[in-house]
This record gives C-alpha cells, sequence and structure tokens, in this order.
C-alpha cells in the first residue's frame, strides 16, 4: 500500500533523528571512556546500536510501503559532557526530542488518514515510554548518590553489564 508523501517525508525525517540519536549515544559513550567509567560508556554504545535499529525498522517500513527512505542531514552540537549526571540527563533531554517526533508522526498518520501505521508507531510509543523512563531512573540514582565515587562505580559496574548488539 502507497504511502502519502507528506507522511513519507516525516518518517524520513525520524530516521534523520534515530540515527542522530544514535551518534548522540556514541558521543556519550566516548565522553564516559574518557573520564573512565567503562560500563557507562558500554551502556551508551549499547544504546547507540538501539537508535540504529529504530532508523533501520522506519527504513523497513518505508520500503514495506513503496516509499524511498532519505536519510537527511544530520547535525551535531558537539558538545561534550564531564559526568555521568550530566551525559543522562542530556540523554534523557534527546529521548523527549524523539519521543516528541513519534507523536508528531502519529499526527501526521491521523491526519492523512494513514490507520495502517498504528501497529508500528504504537511500538515506537511504548519504547519510548521506556527508554525515558529508564534513562530517568538512572539520572535518579545519580543523584542520591550525589558525586560519591564508590556508589557511581558500582553504578558504573551494573550499568556496563548491557550487552551491546551491533544493528543487523
Amino acid at each position: 500500500m502507497k504511502i502519502d508523501q507528506k507522511y513519507a517525508d516525516a518518517i524520513n525525517d525520524q530516521i534523520s533523528l534515530e540515527y542522530t540519536a544514535s551518534l548522540v549515544y556514541r558521543q556519550l559513550a566516548a565522553d564516559m571512556e574518557a573520564i573512565d567509567l567503562t560500563g557507562f560508556a558500554q551502556w551508551f554504545w549499547a544504546q547507540a546500536e538501539e537508535e540504529v535499529e529504530h532508523a533501520q525498522k522506519f527504513t523497513q517500513y518505508l520500503l514495506d510501503r513503496d516509499a524511498h527512505p532519505v536519510i537527511q542531514t544530520i547535525e551535531l552540537s558537539g558538545n561534550t559532557v564531564d559526568n555521568a549526571l550530566d551525559a543522562f540527563k542530556a540523554s534523557l533531554a534527546h529521548e523527549e526530542k524523539v519521543s516528541e517526533s513519534i507523536r508528531n508522526l502519529y499526527r501526521v498518520a491521523d491526519e492523512v488518514g494513514d490507520i495502517d501505521s498504528r501497529p508500528m508507531l504504537h511500538w515506537f510509543l511504548d519504547e519510548q515510554i521506556e527508554e525515558e523512563s529508564t534513562v530517568s531512573e538512572i539520572i535518579g540514582r545519580l543523584e542520591l548518590l550525589d558525586g560519591d565515587g564508590s556508589g557511581i562505580l558500582s553504578l558504573d559496574k551494573q550499568l556496563g553489564s548491557r550487552p551491546v548488539e551491533a544493528a543487523e
């Protein structure tokens, strides 16, 4: 089934935003590696790969709907962070941006009458709720630790157990 061009354009924008998210997470991983918090870095590397998977899901969706995926220009701020709390706050800000973008996709789909995309969009909305919740919980823990080195290292070790699975 052919997809409305306005909606396809919005999905193409989302694909680019997902790739941007992957790059943001790669920078945060590098920032954590630079301050020897390798567990946090591992968590961010895994998150970067997950964002690539999301971009690929949207790409495949367009292909399945006989539309042409086009990756738009990706711009990064070049900002870095020097502590875990700031890294996760940056992560949450970006996840909130992605969440709003997906809600906008839902609005455009409704506007053009594309009810076929609802299952896919529901999956992404659920995913964003989970991602924002996870990052918020980590921020809460870091704030409770209030810079306590041993506590930060313990959390670093815990988050470092997240496997990095390369996107297919």
